[in-house]
């Protein structure tokens, strides 16, 4: 039974049909059962104390941080038609190169000689000014030969005034001493009269002195009415000043209306020769449109525009170009609840489609084939598929991203977080917790355990 001899019977003998030995073999069984359990217990019991590095897993692909440095198209600037195509998809083109020509549709610019014409135009109206100020300094001395000749009326009138006010003067002057020798006269006939009743005087000489009293009360008579004359002759001079100083303002006013308007027609011409120095340098630079160039040096990735004749209007994309040297960063969406969890400068591993790697993200040690970044930009406003974008960038003291990598490859990413035992990261998943995070004190340096604010709902 020990199977020692040469002479084996355990071909006659079966073992099995004897019951202490189909005991002894179950009890073995049971042993061997009992300790395998026990030892993947505690495997298990260890492994949950095991260190993980908790992590936020994301999707997302390759793009450029810059704007200026992604895929952009080139558009017309203008309604054209497309004449002659000057490049092919892949092309690589430089910074200026001409991409397509393409030919005017608007009838107002079918004018093959519109440029010159329009100068011609500008030339008229530049010309049109000039005559505008020749006619405003005309008007200009004109008005001013209206003042001085409205001085000298004024002057002249004043003068008449001041020889009619002399006459006055010397009028009244005369008709005082006419009103004395009517008094005198007066005088002498009364006592002319008396001498005569009394016989002392002769009829001749009582006539003689009625005659010079009617003589000298003639005389103030007529020179009343010299001096009524000379009033009204200083009245119609001073009327006639007035009416000098109403024509000659009618006059300047007119001068001056026509000043204005001479003026503003001028302005006009002004502007309207602006306008078409406008419209020129407009044509000058639309033609310039017409040559459609490359924004920037990269290669011709796709024309979006086909054959010769077909139609663009302007903001229309014709072919579109992918810059030839840019700065590749990663761009990924996480959910709201861990957006608390991250901050800028936090450690990102990377795995790129079609490079292999074996990532396991709770142990990043032991991953291989994975790329090194960190986040650079954190969205703050929640995007349309209702998670916040972020933005990674390569380490630059970390492994180096490949260089075959292109601008919309795909990527997986992990966040690193906090380091955490095994069974605690499980407990967290069943339940669905946020991970927990460590921030970095200022003042003692101290890991201090921060976890998302909750918000109570009212």
């Amino acid at each position: 039974m020990l199977n020692i001899s040469d002479n084996s019977i355990k071909d006659s003998v079966k073992l099995r049909n004897f019951k202490s030995y189909s005991l002894l073999r179950q009890s073995r069984i049971r042993h061997l059962s009992l300790w395998l359990i026990l030892s993947m217990v505690l495997i298990i019991f260890v492994c949950l104390f095991l260190p993980w590095t908790q992590n936020i897993s994301a999707k997302g692909y390759v793009t450029t941080r810059s704007p200026e440095q992604r895929p952009q198209a080139i558009q017309s600037v203008i309604d054209g038609r497309l004449d002659a195509w000057y490049v092919q998809e892949g092309d690589y083109v430089e910074k200026g190169d001409t991409i397509v020509y393409i030919s005017e549709i608007k009838s107002e610019y079918f004018d093959p000689e519109l440029l010159d014409r329009t100068s011609e135009q500008i030339d008229a109206k530049a010309q049109s000014v000039e005559s505008y100020d020749q006619k405003i300094i005309a008007l200009q001395n004109q008005y001013r030969a209206l003042e001085r000749s409205l001085d000298l009326k004024r002057e002249q009138t004043n003068n008449k005034i001041i020889q009619a006010f002399n006459k006055i003067s010397i009028d009244s002057v005369d008709l005082e001493a006419f009103k004395i020798n009517l008094n005198i006269a007066k005088n002498q006939l009364s006592r002319t009269q008396e001498l005569y009743d009394k016989g002392l005087k002769t009829l001749t000489e009582l006539q003689e002195k009625e005659y010079k009293l009617q003589a000298a009360a003639a005389k103030v008579t007529v020179q009343e009415n010299k001096l009524l004359n000379q009033r009204n002759m200083l009245i119609n001079h001073r009327l006639e000043l007035d009416r000098v100083e109403q024509e000659y303002a009618d006059k300047l006013a007119k001068s001056r209306s026509e000043q204005q308007t001479a003026q503003s027609a001028r302005l006009e011409s002004v502007a309207q020769t602006s306008k078409l120095r406008n419209q020129y340098s407009n044509y000058n630079e639309r033609q310039k449109f017409y040559t459609i160039t490359a924004p920037q040096s990269g290669y011709i990735t796709k024309t979006l525009k086909k054959g010769i004749g077909e139609m663009v209007k302007a903001g229309t994309g014709i072919a579109t170009i992918m810059p030839a040297e840019y700065d590749l960063a990663v761009e990924i969406y996480t959910k709201p609840q861990d957006l608390p969890l991250l901050s800028l400068g936090d450690p990102v591993q990377l795995r790129f489609d079609g490079w292999p790697a074996i990532v396991i993200s709770g142990w990043p040690e032991s991953s291989t084939g994975v790329f090194k970044g960190e986040i650079v930009a954190i969205d703050r406003f929640i995007s349309d598929n209702g998670y916040y974008r972020l933005l990674i960038s390569p380490n630059a003291e970390q492994k180096a991203w490949p260089e075959l990598l292109s601008v919309g490859t795909g990527a997986n990413a992990f966040v690193l977080l906090k380091e955490v035992p095994l069974w605690y990261e499980i407990w967290r998943q069943l339940n669905g917790f946020p991970a927990d995070f460590y921030e970095l004190s200022k003042e003692n340096s101290e890991s201090v355990k921060k976890k998302a604010p909750l918000k109570s709902v009212k």
